[in-house]
């Protein structure tokens, strides 16, 4: 009789093992299995822009309410929650020479809508506004020229 039991014994015995082998895993914080193998890795969520519905603006010329040549964008300053907070313009000279980069305010920028060929982006500020800013120096505290022609100073 004692012969009989010895495969239903075995079995309880690798039963009680592999539960045993999984409870050990988990306390040990073996990493699960999440992509087993031959599985198709996930595919991360696009999103298709519309040519007609955007467009870059660096190296853009930027006009006064006024229609003065204001300079062109030049770089966008983001704060690090990701908001664009200034545009940098690279401002007056001629041919590259006497030219100064001023930080303006986002607000203070308009927009042409989408599509609108030689369409420019406005600036609603003065030219003498915006000659008396101080210059942009990279790695230096920016002062924001304002929408109102207020200077303000960006956090750190």
């Amino acid at each position: 009789m004692h012969g009989k039991n010895r495969p239903a014994m075995a079995a309880a015995v690798l039963f009680a093992l592999a539960v045993a082998a999984t409870i050990a895993l988990a306390e040990n914080g073996a990493p699960a299995n999440t992509n087993p193998a031959g599985s198709n890795p996930v595919t991360p969520e696009v999103t298709i822009l519309n040519k007609h519905e955007v467009e870059g603006i660096l190296g853009r010329e930027v006009r006064s309410a006024t229609d003065e040549n204001m300079g062109r964008i030049v770089d966008v300053l983001v704060d690090r929650g990701g908001q664009v907070r200034a545009a940098i313009i690279d401002f007056g000279g001629f041919l590259g020479l006497g030219s100064r980069k001023i930080a303006v305010d986002w607000a203070a920028l308009h927009f042409p809508a989408p599509g609108k060929a030689g369409a420019r982006i406005a600036l609603e500020l003065t030219r003498d506004q915006v000659k008396a800013a101080p210059e942009y120096q990279e790695g230096k505290p920016v002062v924001v020229l304002g929408a109102l022609g207020k200077l303000e100073p960006l956090p750190e």
